[in-house]
């Protein structure tokens, strides 16, 4: 369970978060949407220890993550916007890595390279350089990080982003298949990935959640999920 309380954040004078909170339960699959700037991108480093809130908390199976950072670490896989690949190291010693970082067990460390070259389909590569690569196997190099832990709780921003068509068909579907058993909250611009993949949407607006609501509601009153998105944030086309 992932309880957010008031959480604010400031950067400066600006607020980007604006007293949010929300509560997630285990197992569920959450699509947050946004225009650019709305504070999907910050609520979710937030989320994941990669940035402190300026105020309230965030409470992950009751514990508040600010006061135990390595215990949220463990529980989670993030893949951020960008991936966080070195470029001149190849997939295994990358995932290797990895794996050293978020503490898997040595003896564990063989088995969770295997495994997650076998779900994200990088065992034809994973004696390369990750430099060479193209963007959508760097894009699955990227989630089999985020998964070598195996956590209970995966967060992933844009996982799509800059890919072409069949990278992208690729990509939903490795995280189709990934998503059985975890808690999984995915930001995207791209309104169908929310459709096809989450079953609860949270837009937000202005560092506010304005609308917290299963997407199967939203399909109902709305038709489409775009057109409950346009109405929800009070966009007025013009002319």
């Amino acid at each position: 369970m992932i309880k957010a309380e008031n959480i604010c954040k400031d950067y400066g004078n600006t607020r980007a978060l604006d007293n949010v909170s929300f509560g997630i339960r285990n197992g569920e699959v959450i699509g947050f949407l946004g225009q650019n700037g709305a504070g999907k991108t910050t609520l979710m480093r937030i989320m994941t220890t990669y940035l402190p809130a300026t105020s309230g908390r965030i409470l992950v199976d009751g514990v508040d993550i600010a006061r135990d950072t390595m215990m949220m670490r463990r529980k989670v896989g993030y893949l951020p916007e960008t991936p966080p690949l070195y470029m001149n190291m190849t997939v295994h010693d990358y995932l290797e890595f990895a794996a050293r970082l978020k503490d898997v067990p040595e003896n564990q460390i063989r088995k969770r390279i295997d495994r997650v070259c076998y779900e994200c389909s990088l065992d034809d590569v994973r004696n390369k350089i990750i430099g060479k690569l193209s963007k959508g196997y760097k894009q699955r190099v990227g989630i089999a990080q985020a998964i070598i832990n195996e956590p209970s709780i995966l967060i992933l921003d844009e996982p799509t982003s800059g890919l072409d068509p069949i990278q992208v068909q690729q990509v939903r579907k490795l995280i189709k298949n990934i998503e059985m058993q975890r808690t999984v909250i995915l930001s995207t611009h791209i309104l169908s990935e929310i459709e096809q993949m989450a079953e609860r949407v949270f837009i937000i607006k202005e560092g506010r959640i304005v609308k917290d609501a299963l997407l199967e509601e939203l399909l109902k009153e709305y038709e489409s999920l775009e057109k409950a998105f346009l109405a929800i944030v009070g966009y007025q086309p013009h002319g």
